[in-house]
């Protein structure tokens, strides 16, 4: 593979940006764990917020491999920031009207939408750390390996819940837990694949 140099200054924005979203993370999935009714997806969040709380750290041991200051703020991060509160705000605000239904939908909507930003980090991250030429690609390429198949798992499973959730709550036939949680998705074409089997999983349900 020809592999590139990269522009180290949007690197470390990345890498700014990914380690604000973690941390965002572990805030979102504290709050959406009050909002949530249902005890598959409970227990999926437990698990992520565990899985995140290890996130932060295996990007805190990039951050000193690379001699990077886990502190810097930078314009990008500020931004990941208040999006993240927002979504924490949002959440609180569903509870607080008190439709614990809506409030669980509204969850799983800011889980989705904190998982793809997540998720977009870390395919960045394992693009650099294949595709870049490059002294800080072995400790990129060490840190994706260990968490890129979580980050595939939080998005695809989380997104099938919340579709099926907001399916049930519609008074039509849902797959709970989602196809993606029983076909053990891994992928974007796994996800396809087996939301594509939903009709079938409910032919064998009735």
């Amino acid at each position: 593979m020809n592999k590139k140099p990269y522009i180290k200054k949007r690197l470390h924005e990345l890498l700014y940006q990914a380690l604000e979203t973690e941390r965002g993370g572990i805030k979102i999935y504290e709050t959406a764990l009050t909002c949530v009714l249902n005890e598959d997806l409970s227990d999926e969040w437990e698990e992520y917020l565990e899985q995140t709380l290890k996130h932060e750290q295996v990007l805190l041991k990039v951050f000193k491999e690379l001699n990077l200051d886990p502190n810097t703020i930078t314009p990008g991060r500020k931004v990941v920031a208040h999006i993240g509160d927002s979504l924490v705000t949002a959440m609180k605000m569903a509870k607080a009207q008190g439709d614990p239904t809506a409030a669980q939908l509204v969850a799983g909507e800011c889980v989705v939408l904190a998982e793809t930003k997540d998720h977009m980090n870390w395919e960045l991250i394992g693009h650099l750390a294949e595709n870049g030429q490059g002294e800080e690609t072995e400790a990129l390429k060490t840190a994706f390996e260990t968490i890129g198949e979580e980050e595939d798992h939080h998005l695809y499973h989380t997104k099938g819940f919340t579709r099926e959730l907001w399916i049930a709550s519609l008074g039509l036939p849902a797959v709970l837990p989602p196809p993606e949680e029983i076909k053990a998705v891994e992928s974007a074409i796994g996800a396809a694949r087996a939301q594509n089997q939903r009709d079938n999983m409910l032919q064998a349900k009735s």
